[in-house]
């Protein structure tokens, strides 16, 4: 029986470099959507900030009641559009976070499944997401097999092909 720590895997220094590989590449394709949104975010602060500005004049003050409804109407469809491209941009990261970590998972599961016949082990428990009491850190073979799943499978030979555009 072995205990395994598969939260290591994700460790940027020391878990497996395949991960990182591709949570870099996922994020890359998707930070032009993720700065779009951003600048929108930026456009509604700044005409939030300039109906305030417009609502707080000095009393007196001649105010425009149909500039200011303007704004407000730009900055409701403005938020309207965050959400709706904040909704899309989820669902294809989603979609494509599952189509490259799904067969790095399953690429993953054979190894360890290898690396635990190789060793004669019968039960491997992922002390991750089963809570222990106790285990010897003489079981614990989170180390070994990150560090013989890298020399098998290096980072660059990940190549999971961004989706048409």
């Amino acid at each position: 029986m072995a205990v395994i720590y598969t939260d290591m895997f994700l460790d940027p220094k020391t878990g497996i470099a395949k991960f990182n590989s591709v949570v870099t590449k996922l994020n890359s394709e998707f930070s032009q959507p993720k700065n779009e949104i951003n600048g929108m975010q930026n456009r509604a602060q700044t005409l939030e900030d300039e109906i305030n500005k417009l609502r707080a004049a000095p009393a007196g003050t001649p105010i425009d009641q149909r500039t200011v409804q303007t704004k407000i109407d730009q900055l409701e469809q403005l938020k309207k559009d965050i959400q709706r491209k904040a909704e899309d941009a989820q669902t294809a990261y989603n979609k494509r976070r599952q189509d490259l970590f799904g067969p790095l998972q399953d690429e993953i599961g054979k190894a360890l499944e290898a690396f635990a016949k190789a060793r004669g082990i019968n039960v491997i428990i992922d002390a991750a997401q089963v809570p222990l009491l106790y285990a010897a850190d003489s079981i614990d073979i989170t180390r070994a097999f990150i560090t013989e799943f890298n020399s098998k499978n290096p980072a660059t030979a990940s190549a999971t092909p961004a989706p048409p555009k």
